[in-house]
C-alpha cells in the first residue's frame, strides 16, 4: 500500500493554484488585451517566461527570493512570522508563478475572439470597463477559461522541480506524489511509483477528456444552431 497523502496534498495544491489562477490573471490578461501601456512588451515577457525556463531555474530564483536570508523572505518572516522555504504556503505561490502563462495565454486567446463589434457596442451605451468585462467578454470565454483551469491543474499535478527546490520533501506539508515517485524510484520500489504514477495519469486523463467533451459538444452545438 502506499500513503495517500501525496496524493491528497497534491490535488490540494492543483485546485488552489487553479483557483487563484483564475482570479489573477482574468484582469491581467484584460490589460494586456484591451490596453495599450508603456512597457507591456516587457511585462508580457517576464510574464510568460515561465514557459520556456526549466522548472529548476524558476525553482532556484524563488528559493533565493524566498529565503529569510533575503529581502522579501526576511520581512516576511520578521513582521509575520512566515516562511515560505520548505511550506505549503511556498510551494503554493511557487506553483501560481511557474503555472499562470498557461492561464494567461488561454485566457487572452478567449478575449481576442470578442467580436470587437460587441465590445464598442458596450461602450457606447456607456458602460464602464468591468462592466463590459463581466458582461460581454468574460461569458463568451467560458471555454477558453475553462481550458486554462484544465492546463493549470494538471500542470500542477505533475509539478517536480520548483516544488522540490522550494518545499524539499517533508511528508503532509511539502512531499506532493511526482516527489513521492522520485523517491520510490530512487529506493527501487517499482510497484509503490506505479501506482502513484497511475493515479496521476488518470487524474489527469479525466481531466483533459473533459475538456474535449465540452469542446465537442460545444462545436456541435455551433453547428446545430447554424444549420
Amino acid at each position: 500500500m502506499i500513503d495517500t497523502l501525496p496524493i491528497w496534498l497534491t490535488l490540494q495544491l492543483a485546485v488552489l493554484t487553479t483557483l487563484i489562477l483564475v482570479f489573477i490573471t482574468i484582469p491581467i490578461a484584460y490589460g494586456l488585451t484591451y490596453s495599450d501601456f508603456r512597457f507591456r512588451t516587457v511585462l508580457e515577457t517576464v510574464l510568460n517566461l515561465p514557459l520556456v525556463l526549466p522548472p529548476t531555474v524558476i525553482g532556484f530564483y524563488l528559493l533565493i527570493l524566498f529565503s529569510p536570508k533575503h529581502l522579501l523572505g526576511e520581512w516576511l518572516d520578521e513582521f509575520f512570522q512566515i516562511r515560505l522555504t520548505f511550506s505549503f504556503l511556498g510551494i503554493l505561490l511557487g506553483s501560481i508563478i511557474f503555472n499562470l502563462p498557461f492561464m494567461l495565454q488561454s485566457i487572452q486567446v478567449g478575449f481576442l475572439s470578442v467580436p470587437k463589434a460587441m465590445i464598442e457596442t458596450g461602450i457606447a451605451l456607456g458602460k464602464s470597463k468591468w462592466t463590459i468585462l463581466y458582461r460581454i467578454i468574460l461569458p463568451n470565454c467560458k471555454f477558453s477559461i475553462f481550458t486554462g483551469m484544465v492546463l493549470s491543474f494538471t500542470h500542477t499535478i505533475g509539478e517536480f522541480g520548483v516544488v522540490l527546490l522550494i518545499g524539499g520533501s517533508i511528508p503532509g506539508k511539502t512531499k506532493v506524489a511526482s516527489i513521492a515517485i522520485f523517491e520510490e524510484v530512487e529506493a527501487m520500489n517499482y510497484s509503490n511509483a506505479h501506482l502513484y504514477s497511475f493515479i496521476l495519469l488518470c487524474i489527469s486523463f479525466i481531466s483533459l477528456f473533459i475538456l474535449f467533451l465540452w469542446k465537442r459538444n460545444g462545436l456541435l452545438f455551433s453547428l446545430d444552431r447554424s444549420s
